[in-house]
């Protein structure tokens, strides 16, 4: 539904998208350049993918074959679903006239890879660092946003956008996650020793 509203407000030129402009204007080149720009680039694809290849091959150790290959669709349903958005909105950037800045693909990329990467490896992870992964990997999502932004690479609202569109495909591989969680080898169910 945020999703929804957003995306309406930025396609029908609305009274946010007249706020987000402003905000992203206001805040464009603030901050430390090389900070700024290590924050955006957790969203690239170089960085970001590695360390949800690392859960799946983690995963894929351990046994688990659903989840894994629901973490793979999640990824790849990122450009399938923001590419087609960016060509349809045709958003102007905040420093180009260029179009096809909403929604985010960096954001949208971090969200999905680092919290696909958390719901992964959280389950089998010691206690405090279950907790920890998928506050780590809002953090790591957030930071890229407010690069993504401070660069003036995308305005507020095609950060929020991706958020809440890949927010809601992460709540999917959840439940995948979730059902597809499969017996380590060798370990038998109580009903299957008596």
């Amino acid at each position: 539904m945020l999703f929804a509203l957003t995306t309406w407000q930025v396609a029908a030129d609305g009274p946010l998208r007249g706020l987000d402009e402003r905000i992203g204007r206001s805040v464009v080149g603030q901050g430390p350049l090389r900070l700024t720009e290590f924050l955006a680039d957790l969203g690239n694809m170089q960085v970001a993918l590695p360390v949800l290849g690392l859960a799946i091959v983690r995963s894929l150790v351990r046994g688990e074959r659903r989840a894994p290959l629901c973490a793979v669709l999640a990824m790849v349903a990122v450009p399938l679903l923001v590419v087609p958005l960016k060509d349809w909105i045709a958003r102007p950037g905040p420093l180009t006239e260029a179009t096809g800045y909403y929604p985010s693909g960096h954001a949208a990329t971090a969200v999905v890879a680092y919290g696909a990467a958390a719901l992964l490896l959280a389950p089998h992870a010691r206690r405090p660092w279950s907790w920890m992964m998928p506050v780590a990997a809002a953090l790591l999502a957030t930071a890229t946003g407010i690069g993504l932004v401070l660069r003036g690479y995308h305005w507020p609202l095609d950060v929020l956008g991706s958020w809440w569109l890949c927010g809601a495909l992460l709540v999917v591989l959840r439940f995948c996650c979730r059902g597809g969680r499969s017996r380590s080898p060798g370990r038998t169910s109580p009903e299957a020793r008596t």
